[in-house]
Formats: C-alpha cells, structure tokens, sequence
C-alpha cells in the first residue's frame, strides 16, 4: 500500500493544472474544446486518486465529500455524453478551491507527523 501523501500529492498536481486550465476566464474555457478535455481529464484523475486514499485518512477527514468526488468520477467516466461544461466550470470555480485547501492542510498535517 502506497503512503496517502504519493495520491494527495499527485491530486495536487491535479488541481494545479487545472487552476492552469481555467486561468484565463470562463468565455476562453467554454470556446476551446482542448481545455475543456484537459480539464475534464484532470477532474477523472484526481478523483480516481481520491478513491485511493486509505479509509483512515478519509474517516480522520471526513469534512471533505469524498463520496461525493467519488461519485462525480463515476459521472465523468460513464456518463460523458451528458456533461454540462457550465456545470464543470462551476465545480473548477468552487469545489476545486475547498479540496486544494483540504489536501493542502492534510499534508501539512502528515508532514508534521513524520516530523
């Protein structure tokens, strides 16, 4: 079993590049195709990591909807026809800000364990 930092980190990653993505404003994002998949890909990676983090860390964290991120990829890889770039811009403007907040406290936190 992997240490959950290698999945919190590579979310990280994730939610970095798609910051990077949607940097230059919802009208570039809705016109470009390239970034609305880049965006879409990152969205499906970082979930399917979230779904590797071990349970305990979930359970001590449980403030952030990791059901629900799991079910959204679900969504994302079974359900593509019926995505709602709109909806997926929205999910970029507000939920991916609260989840690189939490896995940025939760590394803190494993680090000053290992400390």
């Amino acid at each position: 079993m992997k240490d959950d930092r290698v999945y919190l980190r590579h979310i990280q990653e994730c939610i970095r590049r798609i910051e990077e993505d949607v940097a230059d404003g919802r009208e570039q994002f809705l016109e470009s195709h390239t970034l609305q998949d880049a965006v879409l890909r990152n969205l499906q990676t970082m979930a399917e990591s979230t779904q590797r983090i071990s349970e305990d860390l979930k359970e001590t964290h449980p403030d952030v909807e990791w059901h629900r991120i799991a079910a959204f990829r679900n969504v994302l890889v079974h359900d593509y026809l019926g995505i709602d770039v709109e909806r997926i811009w929205e999910i970029a403007q507000r939920d991916v800000p609260k989840l690189k907040q939490a896995v940025l406290a939760i590394l803190e936190e494993r680090n000053n364990q290992s400390s």
